[in-house]
């Protein structure tokens, strides 16, 4: 018997019909670029993290949407830009330092709960008569820009000496309900992301940064079995807002630089 009202129904939509294929996750294979251009900044550039997979999806019931795509949360990270014997500045996520949550949304900061919404998702909205068959895929990698000089300091004076950066990433495909936000866990992949950069500051700019330890890194991980999501990877502050820059003397209290947005 048909049902009266389709929005009182459960949705025909399981994970036995969702078929998830050519899952791909990788890290590019190419060493950290540095940029010595600034007086001001040191840049960066790591390589690419990209995952990519294809769906079909069943068709999709009357008054229902889907959202297949990729989430992302930060799990650990420790970023640590030393200055010489004077101290240290470090980006830090509090409560994922001090083990309140688990996770950090990783999102763009508009899409929540998703990674983005231009390639990461594909939306679906019912009534759909045939299976759609489709491909979402997501890159990220670090760009960031680090003072030469201590940044509570006024002087311009280059006295970075080392930069050390360790974060991992939790990231899923999910088929999202829209209606009644039913999640279906389709893959789980986990990866890292490690940079260690050493600094002579007496060195002329150009010829200052040298990389260290491993030019390449790990491969990420798809794993066989499903993790679920953390509440704190579904919505805000994402990763960026919760942020902390902290000026960590060797001597003295430890300074808000930036607070959280």
């Amino acid at each position: 018997m048909g049902c009266i009202q389709s929005i009182t129904c459960k949705s025909r939509i399981k994970r036995e019909n969702i078929v998830v294929y050519d899952v791909s996750a990788t890290i590019d294979h190419c060493p950290t670029i540095i940029e010595e251009n600034s007086p001001i900044v040191l840049r960066y550039k790591t390589p690419y993290f990209k995952a990519s997979a294809q769906i079909v999806m069943p068709p999709i019931p009357r008054n229902e949407t889907w959202v297949v795509g990729w989430i992302q949360a930060c799990t650990q990270m420790e970023f640590y830009n030393t200055y010489n014997d004077i101290g240290m500045s470090s980006w830090e996520l509090p409560e994922l330092c001090e083990g309140l949550v688990r996770a950090i949304s990783d999102s763009d900061g508009v899409s929540y709960p998703w990674y983005g919404n231009t390639t990461e998702t594909v939306t679906l909205a019912g009534p759909t008569s045939k299976p759609s068959r489709f491909t979402v895929s997501m890159n990220d990698n670090f760009y960031p820009s680090v003072t030469w000089a201590v940044p509570i300091s006024d002087s311009n004076l280059p006295l970075l000496t080392r930069i050390k950066r360790d974060q991992s990433f939790t990231t899923w495909l999910v088929a999202l309900n829209t209606t009644t936000r039913e999640k279906i866990l389709l893959q789980t992949v986990k990866w890292r992301m490690r940079v260690d950069i050493l600094v002579d500051p007496s060195m002329p700019l150009g010829s200052r940064a040298t990389l260290m330890g491993r030019t390449h890194q790990d491969q990420p991980r798809v794993l066989t079995r499903m993790e679920p999501i953390p509440p704190n990877a579904l919505g805000r502050p994402n990763a960026n807002d919760a942020q902390v820059l902290m000026w960590r003397p060797r001597k003295g209290p430890p300074l808000v630089v930036i607070p959280p947005k």
